[in-house]
């Protein structure tokens, strides 16, 4: 029997607007609007607006702001699987003389290059991009505030740079290799980098009254690959799906599941929110759930994309005001209703087609010490290490084809798990980087951690 989860029920729906409502009312946004996508597609939609009868729908394009730096990272890891640059690479190599070359690709999409937050004045966000025509007007003279590498500095001249790298390696605009490889293969026919009826109008709400002014709606020029884009929520939803799960068109899941990996040193006050930085992805921990995505703001616009792959929900919040509704909160909230009111519906259980029994044999309980350990055969074909109880070092492993394991996490990530056998060819122990498992606590005759003491296990006598 299967239950269709195509629809979302009364009262998720209910709660889900009332969520949007109290954020446009209390944040005295223009107009809010929101989607929420499941299974792959999008199975709410939500508007609220001060206009009466005009609700924004799901075809309306808002500036999304930094949420553009995720397309921009898309893009050089594209540059990266096709084998064109390395992710270690230092931008030196390709874009020489700019006074940040030393900084590698991999710290510029995870901000740990070192450079300044913006470019210098006046601010790039509400002037036109033809004051910075070159790179040189977006660094300044010293474009490094901080030791390259050492710590997590949020930098939006950062992104133009990996734009300005984008342009070089491909010999295109950027814009039109970011219409060409992402959004015209995902179908993202509302996303542009000039705005396109209908879009929203940007406004300013002024802090102690309800009166609006309007924002001006400036080309950012260079500053285009940190924060150009419009989009819509139909759109991002669709973009949300490709960042959950990948599409070989555009990039591997292997490869979105590296954006969405913690690629930051993270400042304490991130330790302390829970919160760090992947490759063009933003990561953190929030009602007991992973959150991955964006969150990004123009004068006159706001917006979030927030993404839970576990509980496979995502949620899209866009806003036409330069302050207000922290749509951070509202996205974790929108994910939150749908996941707890309406958990995900795990697939059938069902057993493997074909074990290998030289692999079965490692299944079960193991010691490293006198720490009990369980290893267990998945049904994806990896082997599965844990504690037997509570928490500690656990990871997954990947075959290598000659009986020995490769680490995919955690502390044993790389690291080779080998099944030692004895002259019979049963399993003696397991050698995982020197740390040898065995069937018995400190078993007698193994090796190190084995039995040590010749008199083995006794009591305390009275």
């Amino acid at each position: 029997m299967t239950t269709s989860q195509e629809e979302l029920l009364p009262g998720t729906r209910r709660a889900l607007l009332h969520r949007i409502a109290v954020a446009q009312a209390e944040g005295r946004a223009p107009s809010l609007v929101a989607a929420v996508v499941r299974g792959g597609r999008t199975v709410w939609h939500g508007a609220r607006s001060s206009v009466d009868g005009h609700a924004p729908d799901e075809n309306v394009q808002y500036r999304i702001g930094s949420i553009t730096k995720t397309f921009t990272a898309v893009l050089v890891l594209r540059l990266r699987d096709e084998g064109m640059l390395d992710l270690g690479d230092p931008l030196e190599k390709y874009l020489p003389g700019t006074g940040a070359g030393e900084a590698t690709i991999a710290e510029l999409l995870a901000h740990t290059a070192g450079l300044a937050a913006e470019s210098p004045g006046p601010w790039w966000e509400r002037t036109p991009g033809s004051l910075r025509p070159d790179l040189s007007d977006v660094l300044g003279e010293q474009p490094l505030l901080h030791p390259v590498g050492r710590r997590h500095h949020y930098s939006n001249p950062g992104y133009t740079l990996l734009g300005a790298l984008v342009e070089e390696l491909r010999g295109a605009p950027w814009a039109e290799v970011l219409r060409s490889e992402v959004l015209e293969p995902l179908g993202l026919h509302r996303t542009s980098v000039q705005p396109q009826a209908p879009h929203a109008g940007g406004w300013a709400v002024h802090p102690w009254a309800d009166t609006l002014l309007p924002e001006p709606l400036e080309d950012l020029g260079r500053m285009a690959p940190a924060g150009q884009l419009w989009s819509t929520t139909g759109d991002l939803a669709r973009f949300a799906v490709f960042l959950a799960g990948g599409d070989d068109r555009v990039l591997s899941a292997e490869s979105v599941r590296e954006m969405r990996t913690p690629a930051a040193p993270a400042e304490i006050a991130d330790v302390l929110d829970g919160a760090t930085y992947g490759l063009g992805m933003q990561i953190q921990h929030r009602d007991g759930r992973l959150l991955a995505g964006h969150s990004g703001s123009l004068p006159g616009f706001l917006a979030n994309l927030t993404i839970s792959v576990e509980d496979d929900v995502a949620a899209v919040v866009l806003a036409n005001c330069t302050s207000g509704p922290l749509l951070g909160a509202v996205g974790a909230d929108l994910v939150r209703i749908v996941a707890e009111a309406e958990p995900r519906i795990p697939e059938p259980w069902r057993p493997l087609r074909e074990v290998d029994p030289a692999v079965l044999e490692l299944a079960g309980q193991w010691y490293w010490g006198t720490h009990a350990f369980v290893l267990r055969v998945t049904a994806d074909g990896l082997l599965a290490l844990g504690p037997l109880t509570g928490g500690g070092r656990r990871a997954r492993f990947r075959s290598n084809g000659d009986g020995t394991w490769t680490g995919l996490e955690g502390y044993f990530a790389g690291e080779l798990l080998r099944p030692v056998r004895r002259p019979d060819g049963s399993v003696s122990h397991l050698d995982l980087g020197s740390f040898v498992f065995t069937r018995q606590p400190y078993e007698e005759g193994a090796g190190v951690p084995g039995g040590v003491d010749p008199e083995g296990w006794r009591g305390i006598a009275d």
